[in-house]
Protein backbone atom coordinates (compact mmCIF):
# COMPACT_ATOMS: atom_id res chain seq x y z
CA UNK A 1 0.00 0.00 0.00
CA UNK A 2 1.48 3.29 -1.13
CA UNK A 3 1.70 6.00 1.49
CA UNK A 4 2.59 9.64 0.96
CA UNK A 5 3.48 11.70 4.00
CA UNK A 6 4.21 15.42 4.09
CA UNK A 7 5.88 17.29 6.90
CA UNK A 8 7.45 20.64 7.63
CA UNK A 9 4.54 23.04 7.59
CA UNK A 10 4.01 25.69 10.19
CA UNK A 11 3.72 29.38 10.93
CA UNK A 12 6.26 31.72 9.39
CA UNK A 13 6.52 35.49 9.12
CA UNK A 14 6.30 37.24 5.76
CA UNK A 15 9.64 37.07 4.01
CA UNK A 16 10.57 33.92 5.84
CA UNK A 17 11.33 30.42 4.63
CA UNK A 18 10.08 26.91 5.18
CA UNK A 19 11.07 23.54 3.81
CA UNK A 20 8.46 20.88 3.27
CA UNK A 21 9.27 17.21 2.97
CA UNK A 22 7.37 14.43 1.26
CA UNK A 23 8.18 10.78 1.63
CA UNK A 24 6.68 7.92 -0.35
CA UNK A 25 6.65 4.36 0.90
CA UNK A 26 5.10 1.05 -0.05
CA UNK A 27 5.68 1.53 -3.76
CA UNK A 28 7.26 -1.04 -6.02
CA UNK A 29 8.35 1.43 -8.67
CA UNK A 30 9.92 4.80 -8.08
CA UNK A 31 7.54 7.68 -8.77
CA UNK A 32 7.53 8.90 -12.34
CA UNK A 33 6.57 12.36 -11.15
CA UNK A 34 6.41 14.13 -7.83
CA UNK A 35 4.51 17.33 -7.33
CA UNK A 36 3.31 19.84 -4.81
CA UNK A 37 -0.15 21.33 -4.86
CA UNK A 38 -1.77 23.79 -2.51
CA UNK A 39 -5.24 24.81 -1.49
CA UNK A 40 -5.55 28.37 -0.31
CA UNK A 41 -8.52 29.37 1.86
CA UNK A 42 -11.67 29.61 -0.25
CA UNK A 43 -9.95 28.27 -3.35
CA UNK A 44 -9.61 25.00 -5.18
CA UNK A 45 -6.48 22.95 -5.02
CA UNK A 46 -3.89 24.24 -7.47
CA UNK A 47 -0.68 22.86 -8.89
CA UNK A 48 2.51 24.53 -7.66
CA UNK A 49 5.50 22.54 -8.89
CA UNK A 50 6.42 19.17 -10.31
CA UNK A 51 9.52 17.13 -10.92
CA UNK A 52 9.94 14.29 -13.39
CA UNK A 53 12.10 11.30 -12.67
CA UNK A 54 14.61 12.61 -15.19
CA UNK A 55 14.98 15.76 -13.14
CA UNK A 56 12.97 18.24 -15.19
CA UNK A 57 11.01 20.68 -13.07
CA UNK A 58 8.13 23.05 -13.70
CA UNK A 59 6.77 25.81 -11.49
CA UNK A 60 3.66 27.92 -11.47
CA UNK A 61 4.62 31.50 -12.30
CA UNK A 62 3.72 32.85 -8.87
CA UNK A 63 6.45 30.83 -7.14
CA UNK A 64 9.22 30.93 -9.72
CA UNK A 65 12.43 32.16 -8.17
CA UNK A 66 11.10 31.63 -4.64
CA UNK A 67 10.30 27.92 -4.42
CA UNK A 68 12.55 25.02 -5.31
CA UNK A 69 11.78 21.33 -5.50
CA UNK A 70 14.55 18.82 -4.95
CA UNK A 71 14.93 15.14 -4.23
CA UNK A 72 16.87 13.29 -1.64
CA UNK A 73 20.28 12.10 -2.72
CA UNK A 74 19.80 8.72 -1.06
CA UNK A 75 16.07 8.09 -1.49
CA UNK A 76 15.68 9.65 -4.91
CA UNK A 77 12.13 10.30 -6.02
CA UNK A 78 10.78 8.62 -2.88
CA UNK A 79 11.71 11.72 -0.91
CA UNK A 80 11.30 15.24 -2.21
CA UNK A 81 11.56 18.64 -0.64
CA UNK A 82 9.99 21.98 -1.32
CA UNK A 83 12.14 24.90 -0.24
CA UNK A 84 9.97 27.98 0.04
CA UNK A 85 11.60 31.39 0.37
CA UNK A 86 10.33 34.96 0.47
CA UNK A 87 6.97 33.75 1.65
CA UNK A 88 3.98 36.04 1.53
CA UNK A 89 0.48 35.84 2.94
CA UNK A 90 -0.67 34.63 -0.47
CA UNK A 91 1.33 31.46 0.08
CA UNK A 92 -0.81 30.54 3.06
CA UNK A 93 -2.39 27.22 2.18
CA UNK A 94 -2.53 23.54 2.86
CA UNK A 95 0.24 21.99 0.79
CA UNK A 96 -0.27 18.53 -0.64
CA UNK A 97 2.30 16.18 -2.09
CA UNK A 98 1.38 14.12 -5.11
CA UNK A 99 3.18 11.03 -6.33
CA UNK A 100 2.50 9.60 -9.80
CA UNK A 101 3.49 5.96 -9.72
CA UNK A 102 3.16 3.01 -12.06
CA UNK A 103 1.98 -0.23 -10.56
CA UNK A 104 3.66 -2.24 -13.28
CA UNK A 105 6.13 -1.42 -16.00
CA UNK A 106 4.33 0.14 -18.95
CA UNK A 107 1.18 0.95 -17.00
CA UNK A 108 -0.11 4.51 -16.80
CA UNK A 109 0.67 6.24 -13.54
CA UNK A 110 -1.71 6.39 -10.61
CA UNK A 111 -1.92 9.39 -8.34
CA UNK A 112 -1.28 9.17 -4.62
CA UNK A 113 -1.80 12.05 -2.26
CA UNK A 114 -0.59 12.97 1.17
CA UNK A 115 -2.80 14.31 3.90
CA UNK A 116 -1.51 17.85 3.51
CA UNK A 117 0.50 20.15 5.71
CA UNK A 118 -0.58 23.64 6.72
CA UNK A 119 1.61 26.60 5.86
CA UNK A 120 0.59 29.90 7.41
CA UNK A 121 2.41 33.11 6.57
CA UNK A 122 1.54 35.80 9.05
CA UNK A 123 3.12 38.40 11.25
Amino acid sequence: QVEVVESGGGLVQPGGSLRLSCEVSGNRFSPAYMGWYRQRPGNQREWVVSMASGGATNYVDSVKGRFAISRDSAKGMNMVYLQMNSLTADDTAVYYCNAAIRQRSGDPTSDYWGQGTQVTVSS
